[in-house]
């Protein structure tokens, strides 16, 4: 595990893109960017003051644990290199900087981004419950009657999304991203979505997790190929819940920030606005402990002995 101090806000020398809720993306050239995942976290759609410990690592050695295993499904991605001793030798002028971004960065291909956030739900909850319990509709679109909150949805459903700069993405159906982006590509994403929540479910599953729903990302690259991009199949991206206390009719406590939000929703003078209230030791480090448990349940290995995958130099596969 890196010995780096967490890190709120990373400042590299390097041209600054873009500074998310989370993650920090930087050019490296034309075709290259280093996306480092902070330990910064939000929920309600704000950021708050405390970092969470080694959530960026884990952030990002889950996804690339995720990818090394997507490509033997044939799901080509945007990762490069993770391994930080690969992403030094490439780019020694990074060394400097390296307790900052080792084990929390990605050096990726530079694609451009389809504005559509490609959603999968395998079990009915959060925003999706909400609606359908109001008016029994999903994006709009009615949903077979009778289904209660956390219930299995057989099949998984794709449940796209715009891509909201700021505030809450909003539910869209498929017609309409066939509308945004044309039958083809909007066919494409829908299965290359359903894909990859099928096999992550199917893993999950094994190790007594169920993947109640995931947000996927993707971009073109330079070639025109689509790849899968950003996180996957992460705790932040992904409903993950323990099978062992799951149960039908009722919300599931969740393997990720759920001691944040059990914390927020219990603060009656907090209006979910910025500025955010503090959070006690005690929520950031049973934060940091949920993080670093679900990739050990995961992976089946601790953080701190966790090994980063090598991939190939171009390819983006794994050597």
């Amino acid at each position: 595990m890196s010995e780096s101090s967490t890190v709120l806000e990373s400042r590299l020398d390097l041209k600054l893109l873009h500074r998310g809720k989370v993650r920090d993306v930087y050019e490296i050239d034309a075709e290259t960017l280093l996306m480092v995942a902070s330990d910064r976290v939000s929920a309600f759609d704000v950021v708050l003051p405390q970092p969470i410990p080694h959530k960026g690592e884990v952030l990002t050695l889950i996804t690339a644990w995720w990818l090394q295993q997507l490509e033997k499904q044939r799901i080509s991605h945007h990762l490069l290199a993770v391994d930080p001793d690969v992403i030094q030798e490439r780019h020694p002028d990074l060394a400097a900087s390296r307790d900052v971004w080792a084990r929390r960065a990605m050096l990726v291909k530079r694609t451009k981004p389809v504005l559509v956030e490609c959603v999968v739900r395998g079990y009915i909850t959060g925003s999706a419950w909400k609606e359908y319990a109001k008016t029994g509709t999903l994006a709009g679109e009615p949903l077979a009657k009778g289904l209660q909150e956390s219930q299995k949805l057989d099949p998984p459903y794709f449940s796209p999304a715009t891509k909201a700069q700021t505030g809450h993405d909003e539910n869209i159906t498929f017609g309409q991203v066939e509308e945004l982006l044309g039958k083809q590509l909007a066919g494409r994403l829908r299965d290359l979505t359903l894909q990859v929540y099928a096999y992550g479910r199917d893993v999950a599953n094994t190790k007594n997790i169920i993947l109640a729903d995931t947000k996927l990302e993707f971009g073109h690259d330079t070639s025109g190929t689509l790849l899968l991009i950003d996180e996957v199949l992460t705790p932040d991206s992904s409903r993950f819940w323990p099978k062992e206390s799951y149960a039908v009719g009722r919300g599931q406590p969740s393997l990720d920030k759920q001691p944040i939000r059990d914390f927020l929703d219990g603060l009656k003078e907090w209006n979910k606005a910025p500025p955010a209230p503090d959070l006690p030791p005690a929520v950031v480090k049973a934060t940091s402990e949920r993080y670093q448990d679900v990739f050990k349940r995961l992976t089946g290995t601790s953080l701190a002995a966790y090994r980063p995958p090598r991939f190939g130099p171009s390819t983006g596969k794994s050597a």
